[in-house]
């Protein structure tokens, strides 16, 4: 694999300090391993502190200041943060009110984070958890259930912004809670990802093939499919989606629509175009949209929709000032 590093055992750390040197004033780095936490954490409010493997980018850490988090606790690329670090990032940003973790449904995100809560607790500080569990692929009631994917996006900026608007903690949990049951997401890739230090990608694909629901660690999906035009695969991934949070003529939603970190500007562009023509034609406004590489799969090629029902409290919130390093209006 040619990558830009030096070390693929340093590249988290030398990417995070690269981060906070792009952003001084939003981030800086606290303890060892490091995590990030806003630089001016501003009035006491409840403290939001998500995490989990790197190789995500920008998810957490691009999700950190004001309007969503207050602490992102990088692991290893693809490996969870351990329950120490994420005990540290929670006394950090601790200020009173409590603290709510953000957990994407992964076994080690689960454990860790379920341990620092305790941790947390017995150093006397108020912490609840939210669990997201968005994608359809690993929707079973066999094994850990539903992965947890790119709803955790929305779940972060409009928690965020309660919080930020000085709601209590129960408010913020709930309101985050309710985001969380509501989204669901489906992801294909047309190729794998190499994780650094590996030679070849995680999985081989043949020409004309894709992988349909594919995870963010590089796993393989439920099958493997034959190539179509965008319309085709966006409805191969959107349909599913939208019966599942079960979208009627009438409906609105908030769309995201996620590269998995090596799709071009352009295919994803596409992609949003037929989904909102797919979406139309079901009677369903997309009333709020994110287009872009916002939770990925280090160099996958690929791409996920997520769709969550919208209310007037989820889109006041949703429009909330935010200024993070990869989300800002």
């Amino acid at each position: 694999m040619t990558a830009l590093l030096n070390d693929p055992d340093l590249l988290v750390p030398e990417a995070l300090t690269g981060l906070v040197l792009a952003h001084p004033g939003l981030l800086r780095l606290h303890g060892a391993p490091a995590c990030v936490v806003r630089a001016d954490p501003g009035a006491p409010k409840v403290a939001l502190v998500a995490g989990g493997g790197s190789g995500h980018e920008p998810l957490h850490t691009g999700f950190v200041g004001t309007g969503m988090l207050d602490a992102a606790v990088p692991g290893a690329v693809f490996a969870s943060p351990t329950a120490l670090q994420i005990r540290e990032a929670i006394r950090a940003v601790d200020r009173g009110r409590g603290v709510l973790l953000v957990v994407k449904n992964y076994t080690g995100d689960v454990l860790n984070f379920s341990i620092a809560a305790e941790l947390a607790a017995d150093d006397g500080i108020d912490v609840r958890t939210v669990l997201v569990a968005d994608d359809l692929a690993t929707d079973s009631d066999e094994g850990p259930g539903r992965r947890g994917t790119a709803a955790v996006v929305a779940v972060e900026k409009i928690a965020g912004a309660a919080a930020e608007r000085g709601a209590d903690l129960d408010t913020v949990a709930e309101v985050a809670g309710r985001v969380a049951a509501g989204a669901r997401t489906l992801a294909l890739a047309l190729s794998a990802c190499t994780p650094p230090g590996r030679d070849r990608p995680a999985f081989a694909l043949a020409p004309g093939e894709i992988e349909f629901g594919v995870g963010i660690h590089g796993e393989r999906g439920i099958d493997v499919r034959s190539g179509g035009s965008a319309r085709e695969l966006v409805a191969q991934l959107a349909e599913p989606v939208a019966d599942a949070i079960g979208l009627r003529r009438g409906d609105a939603v908030i769309a995201l629509v996620n590269g998995l970190g090596a799709t071009h500007a352009l295919e994803l562009s596409v992609v949003h175009r037929e989904l909102v023509e797919l979406l139309t034609g079901r009677g369903v406004d997309v009333v709020r949209q994110l287009v872009g590489p916002y939770v990925t799969a280090l160099d996958m090629r690929g791409c996920s929709i997520t769709l969550l029902r919208a209310t007037d409290e989820l889109l006041d919130l949703w429009d909330a000032p935010v200024r993070t390093p990869a989300l800002t209006w």
